[in-house]
């Protein structure tokens, strides 16, 4: 049985998610501020410019060996995110980004925990559980592990993360790294808390860039209402409108679903009121087809 659309999601999260722990323990990817460097793969990245700086290579070499270890790449890397996005929008968010997996998760304790997926919402959702003050423990703890997790994971993408698990077991940090990790802590979980939603839309510059390219492309991969059996929502509780982690309108224009993140939860929401027929769909453009993605039920 093939996997279903939010079966998938859900691997390629949490593998992403795990890959951005891991990526320093593992010499993936990292900026070791010791050696004054990037490594890569294990590798040293540098600019390699030693030999120049010692007079052993022409200003030509110099300028050569910047223009291939980071123009060429960068580009290169820059212009196939900037094409995916032209094209399907904010998918990362919706299928990579690990802060976006943190939002869904904190979203659903909370309607556990108040019948609302965030403090800021007005009414609890239709058909809501009645608020539980256990699961705002769960929230909180979870927001909080969540935040010290992250704190340590960023600061081992600046040092090297032997010296810093060593030290976090042996509870022998230095007064600068105790810091950086709780201040870090602190404030990932006011975020996560009260402005997850907030951040995605108007603070994080990788959100905001793909967003910009996606508006632009009118033939970009898009959420679209058929208008046509609109008649049919009013017998729904808006449940596309209930299922959006970002608390979008998803039978509303483009442009006011800007921060979309590709994560079809309002399409399979409609699709389980319309029992399969929903009136959500994706659509794109006619270079790249795509079918309408089959609910999760």
């Amino acid at each position: 049985m093939p996997l279903t659309l939010k079966q998938q999601r859900f691997i390629t999260r949490t593998a992403f998610f795990i890959l951005f722990l891991l990526a320093p323990l593992l010499n993936i990817f990292r900026l070791d501020l010791y050696e004054g460097n990037f490594i890569l793969f294990g590798f040293d990245w540098t600019l390699g410019l030693a030999p120049f700086q010692r007079g052993e290579a022409s200003a030509l070499d110099a300028a050569w060996n910047i223009l291939y270890r980071v123009f060429i790449p960068v580009l290169s890397l820059l212009g196939l995110g900037v094409w995916i996005v032209w094209r399907y929008g904010r998918i990362y968010c919706g299928w990579l980004c690990p802060h976006f997996s943190v939002v869904e998760s904190i979203n659903r304790l909370m309607v556990r925990a108040s019948g609302k997926p965030t403090i800021w919402e007005s009414q609890p959702l239709p058909g809501s559980t009645p608020p539980s003050v256990i699961y705002w423990l769960w929230t909180l703890l979870v927001a909080v592990g969540i935040g010290f997790l992250w704190a340590v994971s960023l600061l081992t993408y600046l040092l090297p993360p032997e010296v810093i698990y060593h030290n976090l077991f042996a509870a022998e940090l230095t007064r600068n790294q105790a810091l950086f990790i709780g201040v870090a802590t602190l404030l990932f979980t006011f975020e996560f808390i009260f402005a997850r939603h907030l951040f995605c839309r108007y603070g994080c510059a990788v959100g905001l860039f793909q967003s910009i390219i996606w508006l632009a492309n009118d033939r970009a991969m898009v959420v679209s209402f058929d208008k046509s059996r609109g008649d049919l929502c009013k017998d729904c509780l808006q449940d596309c409108d209930n299922a959006c982690p970002m608390r979008l309108q998803p039978r509303k224009r483009k442009r006011h679903m800007f921060t979309c993140t590709q994560c079809s939860e309002c399409v399979q929401a409609c699709d389980r009121v319309q029992q399969g027929d929903g009136l959500l769909r994706f659509k794109s453009s006619k270079v790249i087809p795509i079918k309408r993605w089959e609910s999760s039920e």
